[in-house]
């Protein structure tokens, strides 16, 4: 499989996200348990692929800790703005600026990791793709509100779609033919953003409510799943 036909399948399945938000509104206990499954996917795609790749690539330590520091870094100060946005919006009816600039903010970075992946070895991207389109498919169910619903929800969601192709095709050909050091930055940074995605986005998201303990069972099997893939592939 090519890496452009690859980079479609998130795109694709955002686009999708979009259409099932239509015709499904899951209970919040739903969410719950499909947000600790994509939880358990990105935790899987980080232990399973992206870290053992940038053992593989020898980059210098130093690179490696001060790019996931960076990333860190960038993070916080996006939870900070993006907090400030919904900040100015919680007692108006309008659209919430902060959650919309945060999701486009996420699968720019989720492109171009991607993009980084498939740059770095054809089975990282491909991995990544796969792992990023289980948040990607149900990405349409957070934009979900008052104002944003319908056919509003399609048309975001495949805007969604076209950024996380945008930024997957820019990471590809930017790094393409790049140095060791230089790739594996982008991979270590994106380990931040990955994990600031799932244990301050998903799983605390997940936790507004009081949670159900099997939705524990759902983190692991997402985890086990993926996992289970990887293994039998190898």
């Amino acid at each position: 499989m090519s890496p452009f036909v690859s980079m479609l399948i998130p795109a694709i399945i955002a686009s999708l996200g979009g259409f099932l938000a239509v015709f499904w509104n899951p209970s919040h206990h739903t969410r719950s348990h499909i947000q600790h499954f994509a939880a358990g996917v990105i935790l899987a795609a980080l232990a399973v692929e992206i870290l053992p790749e940038i053992g593989r690539e020898h980059a210098h330590w130093w690179v490696l800790v001060s790019s996931f520091a960076i990333g860190g870094i960038l993070m916080y100060i996006m939870k900070l703005w993006t907090m400030g946005l919904e900040a100015k919006n919680e007692h108006g009816k309008g659209l919430n600026y902060g959650l919309i600039a945060a999701v486009f903010m996420d699968v720019s970075v989720d492109g171009f990791l991607i993009g980084a992946g498939f740059a770095a070895n054809g089975e990282t991207g491909l991995v990544l793709a796969l792992g990023l389109s289980v948040e990607l498919l149900f990405l349409g169910l957070s934009l979900i509100s008052d104002v944003i619903k319908g056919w509003r929800v399609v048309m975001m969601s495949v805007l969604l779609a076209l950024t996380v192709l945008a930024f997957s095709l820019l990471g590809y050909y930017l790094l393409a033919g790049a140095s060791v050091d230089i790739i594996s930055a982008i991979l270590s940074f994106g380990v931040a953003a990955l994990l600031y995605l799932v244990t301050d986005e998903l799983l605390v998201e997940a936790h507004i409510i009081e949670e159900k303990p099997s939705s524990t069972l759902w983190l692991f099997t997402g985890f086990l799943i993926f996992w289970g893939i990887q293994l039998a592939s190898a």
